[in-house]
């Protein structure tokens, strides 16, 4: 069901979901009978990923689904642990000669490593081996946290693959630890999934969200053109919502 869930993500969403349309249309517009609804098909697929590619579309997608609200930093007085799940890493990485994180683990490796030391909070990081190989995102993490940021980590759990799992185990080693109320670091545009995770394991859950969609104004009018990097938002937005769904539904999130 993991890897079902995993592949059915990836068909769903761009690029492939619209790329699936435009071959689709394509296939549909080669017969005759058929050839006016499957170029509207090649072409709805087309603009849509076009539109997915604009920072504009990718701002208000990401805002609609984060969480923006920053955290008080009285929030964390009341709290017992700091928890920060992965979010991937680079396998390999040449330059460094060994796995490193992600960028966006460095953005909550960051945000989290700031948080622990204005607090003095124990920290927990949660990642396994998602495809089963290499080692686990949270010993990675660690590695990072501990020797770059000089924030030691007291917990380590690597056998979680999603946020469902982050949530379901992180929450048995705190509860062994006597620990119930926690800060979690994670980005806002999941931040509301993360929420409804680790709440739904019984502990007091406060979110920590980093990358915080701003007002979306660019320097140049250049910047508001397609790109690379507004398919990412885009593409990370929709997953939020196919999760939140999930969630919902109780299927477990992604």
């Amino acid at each position: 069901m993991f890897y079902f869930k995993k592949l059915m993500t990836a068909v769903i969403l761009p690029p492939t979901g619209p790329l699936l349309l435009v071959g689709l249309g394509l296939l549909l517009a080669m017969q005759y009978r058929w050839r006016r609804r499957g170029f509207l098909l090649a072409a709805a697929g087309s603009l849509g990923l076009l539109a997915l590619s604009t920072p504009l579309v990718a701002f208000h997608l990401t805002r609609i689904v984060s969480d923006t609200q920053v955290l008080d930093p009285t929030q964390l007085r009341s709290a017992q642990a700091i928890v920060i799940p992965s979010c991937g890493v680079r396998r390999n990485a040449i330059e460094y000669g060994t796995d490193v994180p992600s960028g966006m683990s460095m953005d909550r490796i960051r945000y989290g490593a700031s948080l622990a030391r204005r607090s003095a909070l124990p920290v927990l990081i949660t990642g396994g081996r998602v495809y089963g190989a290499g080692r686990a995102e949270a010993d990675v993490m660690r590695e990072v946290l501990e020797r770059d940021f000089r924030i030691p980590v007291r917990w380590v759990e690597e056998a979680s693959r999603n946020t469902y799992e982050n949530a379901v185990f992180s929450a048995s080693v705190l509860k062994e630890a006597g620990i119930s109320r926690v800060v979690v670091v994670t980005h806002a545009v999941d931040a509301r999934r993360v929420r409804r995770e680790f709440e739904a394991t019984g502990l007091q859950v406060t979110v920590a969200p980093t990358m915080i969609p701003g007002g979306g104004k660019a320097d140049h009018w250049v910047q508001h053109m397609p790109s690379a990097s507004a398919l990412q938002g885009s593409t990370l937005a929709l997953y939020e919502i196919l999760g939140n769904l999930a969630t919902t539904l109780g299927l477990g999130g992604g």
